[in-house]
């Protein structure tokens, strides 16, 4: 008499999307850092930037121990959200739709959510390292000083905090604005500048013209950078506000308004495949 035994099953559960969500963080920092000219242009434009700005303008001084440099070092972090979120998504995920990542990655059992867990660790990952980079820079070259106040501390990481979600979350969105991979770098790229001259970033907010302060206000960088130069510049530097303050409630209002909005555009707007596919 034989007897038969049933087939061993595995009972592991699955994955769950936080950790696949992890494997793809890796995953897209191996893709951002093996681009060679994609990664070391994102690290080193701001930079160029700041040494370009703080050498014409430098020593120029805005009041009592506050020079031009130190005020565009600020704006320059700021901009580092952008730059590593809206801008690095809103160029790169058009051209993972083209190549089909998207279509190959939506055709997986992969939650969706995973995907974009993923992007959200590659943009915090590259803005600690290109912050990093700026403070190092804007300590060593343009004496800027590092705060001693925790609240100032605690105003940087709400402020950076806000800022790349609502930046990452309207990349995602403005990603399907672009027609090809190609071209996007073309249609985002000068919307970031516009956004960077009419924010304070390359000059100061309050010596701009009315019409453009306006524009500015409505949109995240304005508020963003305001907030990062109440934690960089002394207090006295809240003169130079156009309000006469760093108005931080304000501030966190409008970044936790655009993160809701952006969320609510991304739902709405991203597609995974081009424009006529299914």
């Amino acid at each position: 008499m034989t007897t038969t035994t049933a087939p061993h099953t595995s009972s592991a559960p699955a994955p769950s999307p936080l950790s696949l969500g992890l494997r793809r963080v890796r995953i897209e920092l191996k893709t951002f850092f093996r681009d060679r000219n994609s990664a070391v242009w994102n690290f080193l434009l701001p930079v160029l930037l700041l040494v370009i700005f703080g050498s014409v303008f430098g020593n120029q001084d805005l009041g009592p121990g506050i020079t031009f440099a130190q005020y565009f070092v600020a704006g320059m972090i700021a901009s580092g959200v952008l730059y590593t979120s809206f801008q690095n998504l809103a160029i790169a995920i058009p051209m993972e739709r083209d190549d089909g990542t998207l279509k190959r990655l939506q055709g997986t059992p992969m939650p969706k959510v995973s995907y974009f867990i993923g992007k959200i660790g590659l943009v915090f990952v590259a803005y600690i390292a290109q912050v990093t980079i700026l403070v190092v820079v804007g300590v060593v070259f343009y004496k800027l000083h590092l705060p001693s106040d925790p609240a100032k501390w605690f105003t940087f990481l709400w402020a950076s905090v806000l800022g790349l979600i609502s930046c990452t979350l309207l990349g995602i969105a403005f990603s399907v604005v672009p027609k090809n991979g190609k071209g996007a770098s073309a249609v985002v790229s000068p919307i970031v500048l516009v956004l960077q001259f009419t924010s304070g970033v390359f000059f100061v907010f309050s010596q701009l013209p009315h019409w453009m302060q306006v524009f500015a206000s409505f949109f995240p960088l304005k508020w963003l950078t305001q907030a990062m130069r109440s934690v960089f510049l002394p207090d006295s530097a809240a003169s130079l506000e156009v309000a006469g303050s760093w108005e931080l409630p304000a501030c966190a209002a409008v970044l936790i308004a655009w993160c809701v909005g952006g969320l609510v555009l991304s739902l709405v707007f991203f597609r995974w495949n081009k424009r006529g596919q299914a």
